[in-house]
């Protein structure tokens, strides 16, 4: 029997990985909750592992995979705000336990080379940039010609590039160093996404968004490193994320 507090982080953590691919950030989680420090969430997700509701995924920066929902939640509940009327005709047996996160796997040995990392789905060749800091900002990017391929059912509409992060104030959002990140080009996020954010026109960043006035917060996902906060005249947004690949 779960409390409310265990059965509405369940849910936002399942419905955040069903409509990103990540785990939530502590944060996010103590936001979504309305609680006042990060410890209640520590406190729910160790309740929840130990009745088998959740599995942190410790070679995976902390990466949380939902093994099961309760048996009152339908497949539709996740995606319902949380607070939200929970469902009261269980379908046990119609609960998806097999999600698992949009991370691909594959080897990319053959990248450069446009060589396909994954046999079950058409794919797409994506330009891909080299390397972007996810600890420090790097010098702007610069297109080397080569090309990464994507299945192509991680792509939504748009235009679309690849890069190759290099540092780990990302791993709370379940990006690791050597990750390969789809992004897709645009000048402008919603609050609280992932973009690749230009600084002073040399500077590239991964990082989570937040304005604050007339000025925009770049924020990482690693409690190791603080926000970088610039007035948003200096700050150009490349793209925002919408997948990743990884070496295995």
């Amino acid at each position: 029997m779960l409390t409310r507090k265990q059965h509405e982080l369940l849910l936002f953590i399942d419905r955040h990985l069903k409509q990103t691919g990540f785990s939530p950030s502590f944060d996010e989680m103590k936001d979504a909750l309305n609680l006042r420090s990060k410890s209640g969430i520590h406190r729910l997700i160790s309740a929840l592992e130990e009745r088998g509701f959740l599995q942190r995924r410790h070679h995976r920066a902390r990466a949380l995979e939902v093994l099961r929902l309760p048996e009152m939640a339908s497949p539709a509940t996740p995606r319902e705000p949380v607070g939200a009327p929970i469902a009261t005709s269980p379908a046990p047996e119609a609960v998806d336990h097999s999600f698992v996160p949009n991370v691909i796997k594959g080897d990319f040995a053959g990248r450069l080379a446009g060589a396909p990392i994954a046999t079950d789905a058409e794919a797409v060749g994506l330009p891909f940039y080299g390397r972007i800091a996810a600890g420090q900002p790097i010098e702007a990017l610069r297109e080397t010609g080569a090309q990464v391929s994507v299945p192509i059912n991680l792509l939504g509409r748009g235009d679309h590039y690849t890069l190759e992060v290099a540092g780990d104030s990302m791993v709370e959002a379940g990006i690791l160093d050597g990750d390969t990140v789809i992004i897709r080009r645009g000048d402008t996020a919603d609050n609280g996404q992932i973009v690749v954010a230009l600084i002073d026109d040399q500077e590239v960043t991964l990082k989570r968004l937040r304005r604050r006035g007339s000025t925009i917060a770049l924020e990482p996902a690693n409690a190791r490193y603080e926000s970088r906060i610039v007035p948003s005249d200096r700050v150009r947004i490349q793209g925002s994320l919408v997948g990743l690949l990884r070496r295995y």
